[in-house]
């Protein structure tokens, strides 16, 4: 591992997905800001390439990434090459939204970043001193509440309602709310924006583009930020992003969610869809508290901080180094399927 002075360590972002952009790159501004180096390694044919800044300093391949030598390298996923130097740190894509192996100790990671009560408390549970959790907050969220300046493209004088939907086959809810959603945009007066995850398929993207028109609007962007400023009401499923916009103490409208709380509003057949988002418009008080209590356990920072907290966590352990963990299990598999992704198969 390189030593470099707190002003200019060495920093190296893993990315295959584009929502890890709106989670790294308030990071990177943090380490810029103090005299760091960011570099970006995509590996090819990744969905994250088509949202690369010609101004990113991405590295081609395992060799320059060697000669970079970073000092800790971060990502937003589960996997992390182990043969890259530095630190490894994750720093989470979203929050526990009940799918599988959220918590999931995988012997791939030195440092983990929670974003708050929750997280924090899981892992811990999970500790066998291969690794070590600091909460700092979760970077992504820095400028939540801080107005956007794309939010004008997307505002309307109507109700907003944002369908965001997991991608999950067994979990989303884009077959099932399709025909609604068409009859909806048609008969209330409300304003659509549709989302959909980076891993959906060619079908249901070509499904909910077929229905754009003025009161839908289909977007692909690796920022969603200014999508859940100017949005009313989210309609999901089971996905991290209820807790997102739910952080604005705003109402979420989930179908089948697989871990169903009082937070949000659930409910289990398609076409009770209107009628929830309806429910979700106006609001009873009752569940505003729900879901105000539901915010303080799981991000508790609403001072726009936690990427300058991740940036100290991660010094702090750069310089403490990794010699007081224990050795970390060999994990074979999932070590030579990343090789095998990246064609690196040297073991030095």
């Amino acid at each position: 591992m390189s030593l470099n002075t707190d002003e200019n360590y060495r920093y190296l972002f893993y990315v295959t997905l584009s929502y890890s952009y709106s989670i790294l790159r308030p990071i990177a501004e943090e380490v810029v800001n103090k005299g760091g180096e960011v570099a970006w390694f995509i590996p090819d044919g990744s969905e994250a390439e088509n949202y690369l800044k010609n101004e990113d300093n991405r590295l081609i391949d395992i060799k320059a990434v060697k000669m970079f030598k970073p000092d800790a390298v971060l990502a937003p996923g589960n996997c992390m090459p182990d043969f890259f130097p530095g630190i490894k740190v994750q720093v989470f894509h979203g929050f526990d939204s009940g799918k599988k192996n959220k918590f999931n100790v995988r012997g791939l990671f030195d440092l983990y970043c929670t974003q708050g009560p929750n997280i924090t408390k899981g892992f811990n549970e999970l500790q066998d001193g291969t690794f070590d959790v600091i909460e700092t907050g979760w970077s992504k969220l820095d400028k939540l509440f801080i107005p956007h300046c794309d939010n004008e493209k997307y505002s309307i004088d109507r109700p907003v309602i944002l369908y965001a939907p997991t991608f999950s086959p067994k979990l989303t809810s884009t077959y099932q709310l399709f025909p609604f959603i068409e009859q909806l945009r048609r008969e209330k007066d409300w304003q659509w924006i549709v989302k959909l995850h980076p891993k959906a398929t060619q079908a249901e993207i070509d499904m909910y583009k077929s229905l754009e028109c003025s009161q839908l609007r289909f977007i692909e962007t690796s920022d969603i930020m200014p999508l859940l400023q100017v949005s009313d009401v989210l309609l999901s499923d089971t996905s991290s992003i209820l807790a997102e916009f739910a952080l604005q103490q705003k109402p979420v409208v989930a179908l089948n969610n697989r871990r169903p709380e009082g937070w949000m509003i659930n409910f289990t057949e398609a076409e009770q869809v209107s009628e929830k988002i309806s429910l979700a418009l106006n609001i009873k008080p009752e569940q505003l508290d729900k879901i105000k209590q539901h915010c303080r356990s799981i991000h508790p920072y609403c001072d726009g901080q936690s990427s300058a907290r991740v940036v100290a966590a991660i010094e702090s352990k750069i310089r403490q180094g990794v010699s007081h963990l224990k050795r970390k299990p060999l994990n074979l598999i999932r070590r030579l399927k990343l090789r095998k992704k990246l064609k690196y198969y040297r073991w030095a």
